[in-house]
Parts: C-alpha cells; sequence; structure tokens
C-alpha cells in the first residue's frame, strides 16, 4: 500500500516568527499517529497568518508535493489576522460543509465559544483540506467529530486509501468498498 501524504499547517503569526511555541501542528500528529494504521508520510509547515499565505501554501502542499489529506491549524476564528477560511476557498475546486458543521457542533457540546469558529473543509484536486482549531483539545475534538467520513472522501477524491484504528475511529465506508 503505498503511504499516504498528510500535511499539517499551522498558520500563527507568534509561531511562525518563533515567538510562540506551536502545540497545533504536533496535536495533530499525534492524533494522526495514534488513529492512522496505514503508512503515511506527514510534513508540517508553519506559516503567517493571511490569506494569500494560507493560498500559496495550500498550493505547494496540494499541488507540488501532492498531499492526499491537509490539516490546517489556525487562523479560523473572527479576530483580524485570522483569514485562513479566505485562503482556503481561494484554492478549492469545491467545499465540503457537512465538516464544518460536525466540528462546531461537536465543539459546542464543550464550549459557548464554539460558535465563533469558522472551521470548513474542501477539496482541490486529489486532496481533501480541513481546517482546525490551533487549541491542542479542540483540534481533537474536531478530528473526532469527523474523521470517520474522511478515509472515504479520499477514496471518493482518488487520494491514497487510509485505514484507522477503529478502536479511535471506525472509519465509514459502504458495504463492499
Amino acid at each position: 500500500m503505498k503511504a499516504a501524504r498528510i500535511g499539517i499547517l499551522t498558520v500563527s503569526d507568534r509561531a511562525s516568527r518563533g515567538a510562540y511555541e506551536d502545540r497545533g501542528g504536533p496535536a495533530a500528529e499525534v492524533w494522526l499517529r495514534a488513529t492512522v494504521t496505514s503508512p503515511v508520510e506527514i510534513r508540517r509547515e508553519i506559516i503567517a497568518d493571511g490569506c494569500d499565505n494560507v493560498g500559496r501554501a495550500l498550493i505547494g502542499l496540494c499541488d507540488g508535493w501532492h498531499a492526499d489529506l491537509v490539516l490546517v491549524t489556525g487562523g479560523t476564528g473572527p479576530a483580524p489576522r485570522d483569514r485562513t477560511p479566505e485562503g482556503v476557498s481561494g484554492v478549492i475546486d469545491f467545499d465540503m460543509p457537512g465538516f464544518g458543521e460536525a466540528m462546531r457542533a461537536a465543539s459546542m457540546a464543550e464550549v459557548p465559544t464554539a460558535i465563533l469558529s469558522r472551521q470548513s473543509a474542501g477539496v482541490r484536486g486529489q486532496s481533501l483540506i480541513v481546517t482546525l482549531p490551533g487549541k491542542p483539545a479542540a483540534i481533537a475534538t474536531c478530528l473526532n467529530a469527523v474523521f470517520a467520513a474522511v478515509p472515504y472522501c479520499l477514496d471518493l477524491i482518488g487520494a491514497a486509501r487510509i485505514e484507522t484504528d477503529p478502536a479511535r475511529c471506525r472509519a465509514f465506508r459502504p458495504p463492499g468498498e
């Protein structure tokens, strides 16, 4: 089985300058490595906030590195520099609104401020892009809420196949898939 390529993009002015330790990217990688059982190659990058930065980085990961899945942490709130959703929307072929709906619903069960979140997902070519909050606990909540659908989505868009540990996340595929 070919190793799936998973990009983890941290969007943070402070972390990109080295003024703040990136905790979101490592948390996403730990979650993935505990959940995905098939071979994966993970690449982590840290960039400054901003619509154009996000768009350029995603094009590099999707078109240049040929990522099957990209998890983007940070920049999804309402602060002036939080422009991750706009950067994503500028480079995707189409959006997958159910991801954002499910992540916000799961997060709302934990914190009332989850309503401020602008998580989303979309497809660029054969890459699924999912945006996540920057806090490690919130990343786990969101991935737990949506990841069961990710392997089949990757199948449908022609990306690499991934398998999960059913004790952590029971991936759904229709019978016979």
